[in-house]
């Protein structure tokens, strides 16, 4: 009960900064200090803020939103920042004090997943009352991201109003591209073949959106341990199903993962790593995996090739790494 009215106050504390009564910048000043938890958040931010916003994320690369812990340099960055852009759906848990704190003042605190609506939303079973956090694995659903960092951009900088429109157009068409990319390369994967085995299940949009059945060693969030029974149980079906490929986390060990094949193998079913996948982060910095239409592409391009389907070695553009 007392977790419950917690998740209620913090929502309430930070959609009451929503609206930003501070002045908008004007021509000369200096960019806006934006503050984005995740990697994917940020660089949705970067791109609609251009040089009108300074972004600082806060969660690189290999991170693990739902066990990051903010550091005293987070809350200065935090306390310091105009805008602050978050997942929301209690990814950053274990941030909410921090959350709470910044959206004291005039600064703006907004979640993106605030224009998702709840009908689209999967409450896993082991996790009632909850919403999977995991959207951005779905491009049709990490647009309305794009749209709310748009919208509170605009309320932030007025004058840069011409500017985030026109760059947020030109990438809700690109995540449109990758949506279409995504659904022909996985498609064409054979139909008994579309399982998804991980680490975590953190995949779920995303399967759903492309005809997958999704499988996780562990819960929706990393903190929950996976049991024996839990092997046991991902084996059977890869023997069962002659599955020919699982796939390992940036974010997440291994041990789990390598546990099914060796499974697997004691039956006589051979399994393979498919690949890495990104779940929690995007791929190091700099790189094309580093950021969000990457990390989807990487993954869509990564699973159609490991599961057999008909997906190019470079991924939509032709730059994923070889």
């Amino acid at each position: 009960m007392l977790r419950g009215l917690w998740i209620v106050l913090l929502g309430l504390v930070l959609s009451s900064c929503g609206e930003s009564t501070a002045p908008s910048p004007t021509p000369g000043t200096q960019p806006m200090s934006i503050v984005a938890t995740t990697g994917m958040i940020g660089d949705i931010v970067e791109r609609v803020a251009g040089d009108r916003g300074e972004v600082k994320v806060l969660m690189g690369a290999g991170v693990d939103p739902h066990l990051y812990q903010p550091t005293r340099d987070d809350m200065a960055a935090l306390l310091g920042a105009d805008v602050v852009f978050y997942n929301g759906l209690l990814l950053e848990g274990r941030m909410t004090d921090a959350l709470v704190r910044a959206a004291s003042g005039d600064r703006g605190v907004h979640p993106v997943t605030e224009l998702i609506d709840q009908k689209y939303l999967v409450q896993p079973e082991d996790l009632e009352g909850k919403d999977d956090p995991h959207v951005w694995m779905d491009p049709t659903a990490w647009a309305k991201a794009v749209e709310v960092i748009r919208d509170r951009l605009i309320e932030r900088d007025a004058g840069g109003k011409e500017q985030f429109e026109s760059i947020a157009t030109g990438l809700l068409a690109e995540l449109a591209e990758l949506d279409a990319y995504c659904e022909r390369v996985l498609h064409s994967v054979p139909e008994a073949q579309r399982v998804l085995v991980t680490a975590h299940d953190a995949f779920g949009y995303f399967g759903r959106r492309y005809g997958y059945e999704v499988l996780g060693i562990q819960g929706l969030s990393t903190e929950s341990e996976a049991g024996v029974r839990d092997i046991e149980r991902l084996v059977d079906l890869l023997v069962e199903r002659k599955i020919k490929a699982v796939f390992v986390e940036s974010t997440v060990s291994e041990r789990n993962i390598k546990a099914l094949i060796a499974g697997a193998k004691a039956r006589g079913h051979d399994v393979t790593i498919g690949g890495e996948l990104f779940s929690d982060a995007m791929g190091p910095g700099g790189t094309y995996e580093g950021t969000y239409v990457g990390m989807i592409d990487h993954n869509a391009t990564t699973i159609a090739r490991a599961l057999g389907g008909d997906a190019p070695e470079g991924g939509m553009q032709g730059k994923l790494a070889q």
